[in-house]
């Protein structure tokens, strides 16, 4: 059986792997943030959206996030909401679209079919190699929409997709997700501020 003192190792390892991989995130992918709070920023205010996109706690990612547009993202900001859309909507389109063109087709079909020229879409992969992403970033291209990833370890085959990549170098998956989401949040804060800031937004 194992001890506290056991656990209580096991935890403090956990927390420190995560502090250190986001300190690697900080000083490595700050500049590709800017970049991309930017663009996104710069498409929400020429009527453009945001999609995002993933599978498993990545999915839950991109809801969260599109959430925080289309809702509310900080308590003291009351504003009008913004574009954002997961592209993991509902089980009646995801089993749909799994039964009658298979699973790796369903963020494709719904960038070709919900997406504009001008538009972002942000895939967010901890390997960089989800077939459903990567055919979606594929199709967010052809159609001439803005390119992002969420990425870890070394970017997988999803890094020459993205027009943006921001990377969390690490091999493990719950550490990548934890600095995915603090990049996601701090995106949100970017872009906000960005629309505020040049009066596209107004906080009421």
């Amino acid at each position: 059986m194992l001890s506290d003192d056991s656990l209580r190792d096991h935890v403090t390892r956990l927390f420190e792997a995560s502090i250190e991989t986001k300190r690697t995130v900080l000083a490595t992918q700050t500049e590709p943030l800017l970049r991309l709070a930017r663009l996104v920023a710069n498409s929400l205010a020429n009527g453009g959206k945001l999609l995002l996109c993933g599978n498993g706690g990545s999915a839950a990612d991109a809801q969260h996030l599109a959430a925080e547009l289309l809702i509310r993202l900080r308590p003291h900001i009351n504003r009008a909401g913004l574009p954002a859309i997961a592209l993991a909507m509902d089980s009646s389109t995801m089993t749909a679209c799994g039964n009658d063109y298979g699973f790796d087709e369903i963020y494709a079909r719904m960038v070709q079919a919900l997406g504009r020229p001008g538009d972002v879409l942000i895939g967010i992969t901890t390997s960089g190699k989800s077939p459903n992403v990567l055919l979606a970033l594929e199709a967010a291209r052809a159609a001439g929409i803005h390119t992002a990833g969420f990425l870890g370890g070394t970017g997988g085959p999803a890094l020459p997709l993205c027009d943006i990549a921001l990377v969390a170098s690490s091999p493990d998956t719950g550490r990548i997700q934890e600095s995915h989401i603090t990049l996601g949040h701090a995106l949100m804060e970017l872009i906000e501020e960005i629309l505020l800031e040049s009066g596209v937004i107004v906080n009421r």
